[in-house]
């Protein structure tokens, strides 16, 4: 027993946590993504400053200047006088500053933002000096394939930073800064239809987007209600009608779909139906009509759906049809993203005033100002609510709903 204690004690001995070490590794690392973290804000800062100096901005459009719509390079030679006066310049002013701090800094760990900096160099030096466009990974030619990323830039992302808006979309790997300036999504210039116009958000909404310098088309069953005015079209339809819509939504960037009905208490056959009938199969119908026009090998970069699903999606809205029925609208949205045919943003808003609730909160004015404050920072998930519960809940139920329709759903296409 004796040597079976000794034995033991030796092996804690051996396997004794060296705290030291610990804390050494996790210093570096801790300064290390911190390092990292500065890199994409130094190198993001800069190029929005070359849209607003005048200076900078002489170097900068060289870039904007190489390449076609598709991303192709306008000439061999344009690029990489493009690479020269742009991405080089950029990139020597990135390892300089975080050189610097390092040096300032004395920490191992910052060195990491040091050789991520020098791979941009690196990169645009091959572009420049050999003509490869192969570390180019955000300007690659040809059609946009997939939906911006919310996690990192990729080329659909980018692309609308060149034919969008140029005073928009300024992050280079992750959208961090783009989510700081409220860049990350511009309305400048889109057309955008919205259903449930005439509803107390709906009007709302629509003189926000106006102030963003958005064109809005108003589709409403409620047309005498809207006051004429400029950059606003009204449109009537009927529910049941969406297909008639197909034409006007050819033309739109973004559809806001808004229209909802509120049966409150009532629980009869003809309560049911209608609380599906406008809250769900409606704006299923809509959606599907929209995605119709998702065509053209830019369309997934400009191209988006706003679905108002409620807060009754997790939190109780003292009216059961309500919940049912935003709450199925709700999980088939989590459904059709997985299809990435372009973006798809929720807006889960929390009680506020309007003929479908006169007894809220907050003001259908401040939801509206809100959504778009979030819409432009990328938000897919656009939460409006004054129930902290409801922050953390969605999360939760957002992320179980779409794991479990990844793994026990495919597209028609995908079936063998």
């Amino acid at each position: 027993m004796n040597v079976l204690a000794q034995s033991w004690a030796e092996i804690a001995a051996q396997l004794q946590i060296n705290w030291n070490l610990v804390n050494t590794c996790l210093q570096f690392a801790s300064w290390g993504l911190v390092s990292l973290l500065l890199a994409e804000i130094v190198r993001d800062s800069y190029h929005a400053l070359c849209h607003y100096v005048p200076s900078l901005g002489k170097w900068h459009n060289k870039h904007h200047m190489a390449y076609r719509r598709d991303l192709s390079v306008v000439s061999l030679k344009i690029y990489q006088e493009s690479q020269l006066y742009n991405d080089i310049v950029e990139s020597i002013l990135l390892v300089v500053v975080l050189t610097v701090m390092a040096l300032l800094l004395q920490q191992w760990g910052f060195w990491l933002g040091v050789a991520y900096a020098f791979t941009f160099l690196y990169g645009a030096s091959r572009r420049y000096f050999l003509g490869k466009i192969d570390t180019d990974y955000t300007h690659l030619p040809g059609p946009l394939e997939t939906i911006p990323s919310v996690w990192w830039v990729n080329r659909s992302y980018h692309w609308r930073h060149h034919f969008d808006d140029v005073n928009a979309y300024y992050s280079g790997v992750f959208p961090l800064v783009d989510t700081v300036l409220g860049t990350g999504l511009s309305l400048k210039g889109k057309t955008i239809a919205l259903t449930g116009a005439s509803g107390a958000l709906g009007q709302a909404l629509t003189a926000e987007l106006i102030k963003n310098n958005a064109k809005v088309v108003a589709l409403t069953t409620n047309p005498e209600k809207l006051q004429p005015q400029e950059k606003l079209t009204v449109i009537a339809w009927e529910l049941g009608k969406e297909a008639e819509l197909k034409a006007a939504l050819e033309k739109v960037d973004i559809l806001i779909i808004n229209h909802g009905v509120n049966v409150y208490a009532n629980r009869t056959s003809e309560a049911i139906e209608s609380s599906y009938e406008v809250n769900t199969f409606s704006t299923l119908r809509l959606m599907d009509i929209f995605l119709t026009t998702v065509t053209g090998p830019q369309s997934k970069a400009t191209k988006e759906i706003w679905v108002n699903t409620s807060e009754a999606e997790v939190s109780p809205a003292l009216s059961p049809l309500y919940e049912l029925s935003k709450r199925a609208i709700g999980d088939i949205v989590t459904l059709k993203r997985l299809d990435g045919d372009c973006i798809i943003r929720k807006l889960i808003l929390g009680p506020f005033k309007s003929q479908l609730n006169p007894y809220g909160v907050m003001s259908a004015p401040q939801v509206a100002r809100a959504i778009l404050f979030l819409a432009k920072r990328d938000f897919r998930n656009i939460i409006v609510s004054i129930n902290p519960l409801t922050y953390m809940l969605f999360p939760l139920k957002e992320v179980s709903t779409w794991l479990y329709y990844r793994i026990f759903s495919k597209k028609v296409q995908e079936v063998s």
